[in-house]
């Protein structure tokens, strides 16, 4: 068996497309175009280069980006009085604060201080908890990409069974919110879980965001299932360069399952479609409009 690779590019290419025509209805219909505020403290290099792709991204889906930079020397009253400054601006209807954050700044305060109208990350501890009891929220850009790669070749989760590996705030935990509103039948695993192998072996949908890399193997893997891989680790190559791999051990997958996300160009790609999206629905929600259908 070979699976079917999953392009996760084109699927955000064409979520991008359908943010850019509603974008340009609320712009041509009500005046409104959605803004979107990066916050980027520090100078983390791999955080630069995601902000020019969401800063490029969204100015590609006809809305207004602006970055706003502070120092790695930057204190936490220095973030909270620029995100202060962003909940009060009109014109921004979506603020993302770029992590990590410098050592000194606690994240919970700072995300915790957003506007969460305006919390496009869906971070927000009021987001999360409306996103856990089953009510309309804002919500985390990743775990919407993975739910929409999963229903591109499930057509229904309802009654799948699924396996989430990992339980981060950021990607875990969420996506199982998202996928129990989807009426999958999910498993929640995990560096404690027993036998962490067969557990993925029951999966019809297999979701891994551990963080560590080529961590599920092929032998963990049902035959046939589909496969959605989180992870982004940076290894040593052959060449003494280095490669990205995602959390499944792809080669190996590739051959049992029925699908499977590429590591780049799977999940990555859909996350930051996935924040246009939100930031469009952010500027409808703020305006009483209906959110609009992608």
């Amino acid at each position: 068996m070979t699976a079917r690779v999953i392009d996760g590019a084109a699927i955000a290419a064409g979520l991008r497309e359908k943010v850019f025509a509603a974008a340009r209805r609320l712009a041509q219909e009500h005046g409104i175009m959605p803004g979107l505020a990066v916050v980027h403290t520090g100078d983390n290099p791999a955080s630069a280069v995601y902000v020019r792709n969401k800063v490029a991204q969204t100015e590609a889906a006809g809305m207004r980006s602006t970055v706003h930079r502070l120092p790695a020397t930057a204190s936490a009253s220095d973030l909270l009085d620029c995100i202060a400054k962003l909940n009060a601006d009109p014109a921004v209807h979506g603020i993302l604060v770029q992590l990590p954050l410098p050592p000194q700044i606690d994240p919970h305060v700072v995300l915790a201080a957003i506007d969460p109208g305006k919390d496009v990350d869906g971070f927000h501890p009021l987001n999360a908890g409306r996103l856990a009891t089953g009510l309309p929220s804002l919500v985390p850009c990743t775990p919407l990409g993975c739910i929409i790669l999963a229903k591109s070749v499930l057509a229904s989760l309802a009654g799948v069974p699924t396996v989430v590996v990992g339980r981060s705030n950021i990607v875990g935990r969420p996506l199982v919110h998202l996928l129990l509103a989807e009426n999958a039948t999910v498993t929640i695993a995990h560096s404690k879980t027993r036998d962490l192998p067969a557990v993925c072996r029951g999966a019809d949908l297999l979701c891994a965001a551990v963080g560590r890399p080529e961590m599920v193997r092929g032998d963990w893997i049902k035959p046939g299932a589909t496969v959605i891989d989180v992870g982004i680790n940076r290894v040593a190559a052959e060449d003494g360069k280095s490669r990205i791999v995602g959390d499944v051990a792809y080669a190996e997958a590739a051959a049992v399952a029925g699908a499977i996300t590429p590591v780049p160009g799977g999940v990555g790609p859909m996350t930051i479609a996935c924040l246009m999206a939100n930031t469009l629905r952010a500027a409808a929600i703020r305006a009483g409009l209906p959110q609009p259908e992608l």
